[in-house]
């Protein structure tokens, strides 16, 4: 699958492990890791960021792996995930930092031409999560009130 508003075909990333249990030498428990998400979510912090601090200082690489579930899916049972998807909330806090940049250099015609991108992804991708049911069906993403919603 190719990039949306570029040329890149590029497909490389990182790769999941081959194993899909957990290593011999992780002597963490699942109550343990479940108890460090909370706790990290509860200071704020994003999914995404509490997987790379699990791998980086406690050594779980996969957090499916020790706990059977990932980390959403433990926010969400524990009733601490965030209103609307990571993904989403970083395409609406962009195009919130190009629209503020625009306000002081109303000029800069690539700003935009790329806040017209970004909106465009912010709009296909809440029509994706309407769809899935992450998003009320109400839910519609408007510049004038996008910086509450980031802020």
């Amino acid at each position: 699958m190719g990039r949306m508003h570029s040329n890149g075909k590029g497909i490389s990333g990182s790769v999941c492990p081959y194993r899909r249990t957990a290593p011999n030498w992780l002597k963490t428990s699942a109550r343990e890791v479940v108890q460090q998400i909370r706790n990290m979510s509860r200071k704020g912090t994003t999914p995404s960021q509490i997987g790379i601090a699990l791998r980086d200082t406690h050594g779980v690489g996969s957090v499916k792996a020790v706990t059977g579930r990932k980390i959403l899916r433990i926010l969400k049972h524990n009733g601490i995930a965030p209103q609307i998807p990571e993904d989403l909330y970083h395409l609406i806090k962009k195009a919130v930092t190009v629209r503020k940049h625009l306000e002081k250099s109303r000029k800069d015609q690539c700003a935009k031409f790329r806040l017209i991108l970004i909106e465009s992804r912010i709009h296909r991708l809440s029509r994706y999560y309407k769809r899935v049911k992450q998003l009320p069906p109400k839910w519609k993403y408007e510049s004038s009130t996008a910086s509450t919603l980031v802020a």
